[in-house]
């Protein structure tokens, strides 16, 4: 018969493997997160905390993250919360706020170009271009379909060469 004190114990260990298969992920993860991330955003403050939430959020639900699918589910969060924060945006303006930017003036030739895009374009191209993800992946990650994607793709390029 178990104790309460051995489930206790038990279950800080459980934790504690936890952090540290999390934290393995987090350190190999957070370069290729944080790169993505600041061609979404262009300013290098918002992108830090943007995968600082993704991350975050992954870790609340790490145990129910297949362990095949770490990478998709992470970046799939990433880019979901970069659109939420757009769309809020977008949202206030319409009600009468005004807009704000929150950082300085994107860096380099691809960030501006980037930034000059509307959101969903911007997050195909990154993703397809950036990430090297097929169109059927990104379809998967954003519950679009293959078409809208191709859409958004072709936009964005179109946009691209005439900036």
């Amino acid at each position: 018969m178990t104790t309460r004190a051995d489930r206790r114990t038990r279950h800080r260990a459980g934790r504690s493997g936890r952090r540290t298969e999390f934290g393995g992920y987090a350190a190999v993860a957070w370069p290729r997160l944080l790169r993505t991330a600041h061609l979404l955003t262009g300013d290098a403050a918002e992108a830090d905390a943007l995968t600082r939430t993704a991350l975050s959020d992954a870790y609340a639900r790490w145990r129910r993250i297949p362990g095949n699918d770490t990478d998709f589910y992470v970046r799939r969060l990433l880019v979901r919360h970069h659109l939420g924060r757009h769309l809020g945006r977008r949202l206030g303006r319409r009600l009468g706020r005004r807009p704000h930017r929150t950082g300085p003036v994107p860096q380099g030739p691809l960030t501006r170009a980037l930034a000059a895009l509307p959101a969903r374009q911007r997050v195909v191209l990154v993703l397809r271009l950036g990430e090297d993800l097929g169109r059927l992946e990104i379809a998967e990650m954003l519950g679009w379909s293959v078409g809208a994607v191709k859409s958004y793709e072709r936009r964005g390029l179109k946009a691209l060469g005439a900036i």
